[in-house]
């Protein structure tokens, strides 16, 4: 126990450090941290990590989709439902399909069932790695929210492929219409308990009295619950996950007050992080566990295949996203009309961000050890050495190279809609008119206090009027906005009021839980300021 507890301590500390150094290494924090636990697993003296792969499939997966779910805009979502699901749906079968009939034919021993169990493994991407590569880089809103939707529902797939591909290797037997209807059945399944959770969960938020901290514990306990309800009537606990995830934060402006959506999201955003940290120090670490038993050859022949089949997925996702991309609108004047087209740019950056990560570690470290009539589960130790392969390639390969091939693209934003710098500026002038139009009722006072509170959502009207103006090129452009103004000298106001609460707390002459809550007054100006 007390090993395990350092062991702990030690990853979450490990996790910390690194990820504050990848800025100033300019590498992605997952790609460091399997760098890293690569290079920890071979220390000398290093105890060998072994993880139960029901530890990340049902400890780890159901949070990580939950924050991810919450997160995601559902009016995008919906927007871009059809790519996202080409991609979710459409490509991970056709990757599933090509694995499975490229290793039947080359890798030895490997039978059909086999090489589709392979294909159900590898086959979803790690939207984690992608999104925080690609935080160092601009892309089109579009991209972003494909990628990240793909990754919410291509899990539920793959893990329903790797399901059926498992039991014909079990039983000897497969029926592809019987895989089919069971696969929509569990889809359908997992959506109708996930939503069917968020309807109840959503009537507890909202009728009966709670606090910030019980909101918080819901929404914790919230993805197991839907995870373990939908598979406990052998659904995709996935898809609930999501389904819940992505309702409850459609309709968190309703049932939350303002503490408890600004509580919710610093837990959330920690638990995220610290998950998602230790899963890829994790798949480093695996490592020493995976070689075991293996001899020289297997491990070369296996790392060989590795490579091959790794090569073999980059090209597959580049085949699957240029017809997936384009064939629909050629089939559609509908969709011509109403989407614009991605060209040929947006899907090659979408094709080159397809790393693996931990999930294909875990359904390939859940292989059984040994079949019902106890024979030993035929390929597993080359089965799971090829995923880490794979892994570490896309991981490693397309991780470091993503950013230089978004800057080689040239990517811009094709829907004028989505001009951040406009977007910020039209909608605070939208609550700053409203502001003032409630404060211009007649029951409101007509002092000198208020008439300053109106006095300043009035400079936030001008401001963001002259802002917008310059923006479509009637004002003067060479005057800097003076939105942007306002907000340094908040800023430093709000910096000069921290210096004097420090050499209030120094003297101590005020009661320091009134120095608490002025500090947290701080905050929140802050964090208002430069949103």
């Amino acid at each position: 126990m007390h090993q395990d507890l350092v062991l702990i301590l030690g990853l979450l500390f490990v996790v910390s450090i690194l990820t504050m150094l990848s800025p100033k290494l300019r590498i992605a924090y997952p790609i460091l941290l399997v760098i890293s636990g690569l290079a920890i697993a071979f220390i000398p003296g290093m105890p060998r990590v072994s993880v139960e792969p029901d530890l990340i499939l049902v400890v780890f997966l159901p949070p990580l989709l939950y924050e991810a779910a919450m997160h995601i805009a559902w009016p995008e979502f919906w927007k871009w439902r059809r790519s996202i699901s080409m991609l979710a749906f459409g490509l991970v079968f056709f990757t599933s399909v090509g694995v499975a009939y490229f290793t039947s034919a080359v890798v030895p021993g490997f039978t059909l069932a086999m090489g589709f169990l392979l294909g159900g493994i590898i086959s979803p991407p790690d939207a984690v790695a992608a999104t925080s590569v690609l935080k160092s880089v601009k892309i089109p809103r579009r991209g972003t929210i494909i990628l990240e939707g793909e990754s919410l529902i291509n899990d539920a797939s793959s893990l329903i492929v790797y399901r059926f591909a498992l039991a014909a290797i079990l039983t000897g037997s497969f029926s592809f219409g019987a895989a089919v209807e069971d696969f929509f059945a569990a889809a359908v399944g997992g959506v109708v308990v996930g939503v069917a959770l968020g309807n109840i969960l959503y009537v507890l938020h909202r009728f009966l009295p709670t606090t910030p901290s019980i909101d918080t514990s819901i929404t914790l306990m919230t993805p197991y619950i839907a995870y373990l309800s939908a598979e406990e009537f052998h659904f995709s606990g996935v898809m609930a996950v999501v389904a819940c995830g992505l309702f409850l934060s459609f309709r968190a402006h309703d049932f939350m007050d303002y503490r408890s959506r600004m509580q919710t999201n610093a837990t959330w955003s920690t638990l995220g992080y610290i998950l998602n940290g230790v899963v890829f120090v994790l798949i480093g670490l695996e490592l020493p566990v995976v070689l075991e038993g293996l001899s020289r050859e297997a491990v070369m022949a296996g790392i060989r295949y590795g490579t091959w089949i790794s090569l073999l997925v980059i090209a597959l996702r580049f085949l699957w996203m240029y017809p997936a991309a384009h064939l629909p609108r050629w089939l559609s004047p509908r969709i011509r009309r109403k989407e614009p087209s991605p060209g040929w740019r947006l899907p090659t950056m979408l094709s080159w961000a397809g790393m693996r990560g931990v999930i294909s570690l875990a359904m390939a470290l859940a292989l059984p050890i040994s079949l019902p009539n106890g024979e030993p589960f035929p390929e597993r130790a080359t089965i799971i050495l090829i995923t880490f392969v794979v892994i570490l390639i896309t991981l490693v390969l397309q991780g470091i190279t993503l950013p230089f091939v978004v800057h080689w693209l040239k990517l811009e934003e094709v829907d004028p809609r989505l001009n951040p710098e406009e977007q910020k500026l039209a909608l605070r002038h939208q609550l700053a008119q409203a502001a003032l139009e409630r404060l211009n009722r007649a029951d409101v006072p007509r002092d000198e206090l208020m008439e300053r509170l109106r006095a300043n959502y009035r400079r936030v009207l001008d401001s963001t009027a002259t802002g917008l103006q310059e923006l479509h090129g009637e004002g003067l452009p060479t005057q800097p906005a003076e939105l942007d103004e306002l907000e340094k000298y908040q800023l430093a106001a709000i910096a000069a009021q921290r210096e004097a609460l420090t050499l209030a707390r120094k003297e101590n002459i005020f009661d320091i839980e009134l120095i608490r809550k002025q500090e947290a007054r701080l905050d929140h100006e802050e964090a208002r300021a430069e949103h």
